[in-house]
């Protein structure tokens, strides 16, 4: 048998689309490089502003102890001392600035019986608080399980006495231009006592209200986290 005639080739046709498909295939790849690439970054970006969010979460739930701390502080202080009428009498602790009295009895380096606007919490330069031993108080353990370091402020939120000259002269409540708490408050039927209501003793206030104090506590933690955590008390 003889076999069919073969169909004469287009060596020029083929000579034409010779590498097409290996130029096509290596743009595809390079066009998949690119996008794997740009799904890593998104990637490693969610990835750290979700950690750096965590970190944060962390810090702020761990300035509680600052908190903590501070009323237990403030309550240490008002029991050893209930026999000094806080509202009159210059000699008790609440009525004194503490800096350059850390030694004594009762006295800490983070309580300040008034309040100076010029000074800033959160600043880095010019007339602020410095964070260390020598302005507020470090909370232990140190760190934390989270690897956090909190420290606490207690501001009497009271005029007088200005922090010039220093150390600034003893005032009791009565001469110190407060903000004091508010009345009786009836929430729902849910009445908020007043501190005569609560407090008994000589150094409990008279007049039935108590000056509004502030806590500020401030944490550091990994990756440079940091976190202020205010709270009011009275």
């Amino acid at each position: 048998m003889k076999s069919l005639p073969k169909p004469p080739f287009d060596r020029g046709r083929i000579m034409k689309q010779r590498g097409v498909v290996l130029f096509f295939a290596l743009v595809s790849l390079v066009a998949i490089m690119l996008a794997a690439v740009a799904l890593i970054r998104s990637v490693d970006t969610s990835t750290l502003i979700a950690g750096n969010l965590a970190f944060r979460q962390a810090a702020t739930t761990s300035s509680d102890r600052g908190t903590e701390a501070a009323m237990a502080w403030l309550t240490a202080v008002d029991a050893a001392n209930s026999s000094i009428n806080v509202l009159t009498d210059t000699t008790h602790p609440f009525n004194i600035y503490h800096g350059g009295n850390v030694g004594a009895p009762y006295y800490s380096p983070g309580y300040y019986p008034s309040v100076d606007p010029s000074f800033s919490l959160t600043a880095t330069s010019g007339t602020r608080f410095n964070w260390d031993d020598s302005d507020s108080v470090l909370v232990l353990p140190d760190p934390d399980s989270s690897g956090n370091s909190t420290r606490y402020i207690i501001q009497r939120m009271c005029r007088n006495p200005s922090y010039s000259p220093s150390p600034p002269p003893a005032t009791a409540i009565v001469n110190a231009d407060c903000l004091f708490s508010g009345a009786l408050v009836d929430t729902n039927g849910q009445a908020v006592p007043l501190p005569q209501e609560i407090c008994k003793g000589a150094g409990c206030p008279s007049a039935g209200q108590a000056p509004e104090i502030r806590i500020t506590s401030r944490t550091t933690g990994p990756r440079n986290t940091v976190s202020y955590v205010q709270a009011f008390v009275y």
